[in-house]
């Protein structure tokens, strides 16, 4: 199988509305984290007293790249000031995580998987030639530990062993040892085999466990496709399978599956959990670049352009734990949580509601999703994921100026000393396409770049908006590769307080969005039309979106939910209309903090 490989931070920049999303998040919580939130400024992982597993790793994961990607000189000094306590904490044998020798054999070693991964991240992105020998050491002690029996995979590390396989791949690629692959079988043999789980998700439970939990099986779509990379052999997309069966019964209209924290089935007022989110985009990333399959690219658009912004304040400081596709309120409960696994806060907008995890996780979503824009295999380079960037190699550069997906136009100008092949994806839903004014037929558009001659190609389509059906009778508004949602109104309540020694102070204290204008709304039979506006700095701007759709509703007695006075019912308890037809206005749903997604079509 040959895949497709990425390229580094140094070769890709962002530019437009993305350059400008990267920029609130380096200038919001994912840039300032180290500063504020003792669990990654006094890290173990530092020599502190605080949190010494997966926290500062998760943070890196996206901080690193951030920080290159937009050749900033402070963020880049504190990564080198991070990397460089790690690497002089390895012990000797090569273990490098926070902990007592004693204390392996009960240390989850995920953190030994993630480690391993961010400093793959950190090498590409910086180049410091001490990193392979260090992940040398880092995996042959992995190794020798897990041979030995002297520690194995239980919990997270079992349950996420595939993970490890990126740092494995990298440093294969390089040295050709054998035992590297022996390690990569071995985290396989005593890794979870989530083709035994299936059954579990079928009905949700108001239980926690590893195998229904949200976050592993975003992970997991990857096991497949990143096993075989390194072993070759028939790529069998058993990740489709795996996909489908989670979608029937606990799939959202923007790609998701429920889960809060553990899978939660159809109901558009369950929620999906933010490092869900990420990593599920992550999987989409390498599936893509495995396999080279249309569907991963296209269904990482729709997470990037509506799940991750929904989630996340629009400056970038506060985020979720879970988000709802039927979200009339974030106010915490009183009394019993809504979710099935989560606590009464896990849907307020803050600096680490319910858990923290998300809090250092979420940072890699725009800066890994900004280097999946550009592949190269052989001698051809694609433009996979059509959002504004420019890839500059030696004796080539390629310019993509575009406010896709707010607007469906691509213009790219390609310089080059020599002769390449550079190929465009285009999505599977663009109607009427036109190269350069000519009308095309193509799901992917091939072109003979020649050496010293500057090109410039223009390409331009139609995306139509149209009603997807979703459980329950109920319908949502979808356009390319945007989700569309009825916004509602709020007004805001800042809470800021101290738990446990951590302050939510402003910027990063908790917030409830309470409503303040009328969401019981049903969909007529009536056209769908599109607005395109101007793109603001706040590309995904919740007071000015880029983009909306104009339609035609009447309120219904749709009800709340039983116990409860900011939650809507799961299906409305009445669809006969109780007001005169109005005009409803559609915002993209990562415009929309609180939204109705669900609706029903009135007849």
């Amino acid at each position: 199988m040959k895949h497709w490989n990425f390229y580094t931070a140094k070769e890709i920049k962002p530019q437009g509305w993305l350059l400008r999303q990267l920029r609130i998040q380096a200038e919001g919580l994912s840039g300032n984290l180290d500063k504020v939130w003792p669990d990654v400024r006094d890290s173990a992982w530092l020599g502190g007293d605080r949190e010494g597993w997966e926290r500062v790793p998760y943070w890196l994961d996206g901080f690193i790249p951030l920080a290159y990607l937009l050749e900033d000189p402070d963020m880049i000094a504190r990564v080198r000031r991070y990397m460089d306590a790690i690497l002089s904490f390895q012990k000797e044998d090569g273990w490098i995580c926070p902990c007592s020798e004693e204390e392996r054999a009960t240390y989850d070693t995920w953190a030994i998987q993630l480690i391993s991964k961010v400093l793959v991240v950190y090498y590409e992105c910086s180049g410091d030639e001490r990193i392979p020998d260090v992940l040398h050491q880092v995996l042959k002690n992995y190794y020798d530990l897990l041979v030995s029996g002297n520690i194995k995979l239980f919990d997270w590390g079992k349950f996420r062993w595939f993970e490890g396989l990126i740092a494995i791949r990298f440093l294969y690629e390089r040295t050709k040892e054998e035992w590297l692959l022996d390690l990569a079988k071995l985290l396989k043999e005593q890794g979870a085999d989530y083709t035994q789980f299936t059954d579990l998700w079928i009905r949700p439970l108001n239980r926690w466990r590893f195998d229904t939990h949200i976050v592993n099986l975003a992970m997991m779509l990857k096991a497949e496709a990143v096993y075989q990379n390194l072993f070759g052999g028939e790529y069998t997309d058993y990740a489709e399978s795996l996909r489908t069966h989670l979608d029937q019964y606990n799939g959202t209209p923007v790609g998701l599956f429920t889960g809060d924290e553990c899978l939660s089935g159809l109901s558009p007022i369950q929620g999906t959990e933010l490092c869900a989110v990420v990593e599920q985009m992550y999987s989409y990333e390498l599936l893509y670049a495995a396999t080279g399959d249309a569907k991963w690219a296209e269904r990482l658009e729709v997470l990037a352009f509506n799940a991750l912004p929904a989630t996340i304040s629009d400056d970038m400081w506060t985020h979720q734990y879970v988000q709802l596709s039927n979200q009339i309120a974030c106010e915490k409960f009183p009394g019993k949580s809504l979710f099935r696994t989560n606590g009464p806060d896990a849907h307020l907008f803050g600096l680490e509601p319910n858990y923290g995890c998300c809090t250092a996780n979420f940072n890699q979503g725009w800066p890994k999703f900004a280097l999946s824009t550009f592949l190269w295999k052989d001698n051809v380079i694609e433009s996979a994921i059509p959002v504004p960037a420019v890839l500059t190699l030696p004796g080539k550069r390629i310019s993509l100026e575009t406010n896709y997906p707010f607007e469906n136009k691509l213009t790219y100008t390609l310089e080059s000393d020599t002769d390449f092949l550079f190929q465009v994806r285009i999505p599977s839903f663009a109607k009427s396409l036109a190269v350069n004014g000519h009308p095309q037929e193509a799901t992917f558009l091939e072109f003979a770049v020649k050496a010293g001659k500057a090109q410039t190609i223009e390409i331009t389509f139609d995306t139509e908006p149209f009603l997807s059906d979703r459980p329950h009778d109920l319908k949502s508004v979808k356009c390319g590769s945007l989700v569309f949602s009825l916004p509602i109104s709020f007004e805001t309540r800042m809470m800021e307080y101290e738990t446990n020694g951590v302050p939510r102070k402003f910027p990063y204290c908790d917030y409830e969005l309470l409503p303040t204008s009328p969401w019981n709304y049903g969909y007529l039979p009536a056209e769908l039309v599109v607005e395109r506006r101007m793109v603001d700095n706040i590309p995904f701007s919740g007071k000015n979106p880029p983009v909306v759709i104009h339609t035609k509703g009447q309120k219904i007695n749709w009800g709340l939910a039983d116990g409860y006075e900011n939650v809507c019912a799961k299906i409305p308890e009445a669809r006969t209309p109780i007001s005169e037809e109005v005009e409803i206005t559609l915002y993209p749903y990562g415009c929309s903090k609180l939204r109705m997604t669900e609706l029903p079509l009135l007849k």
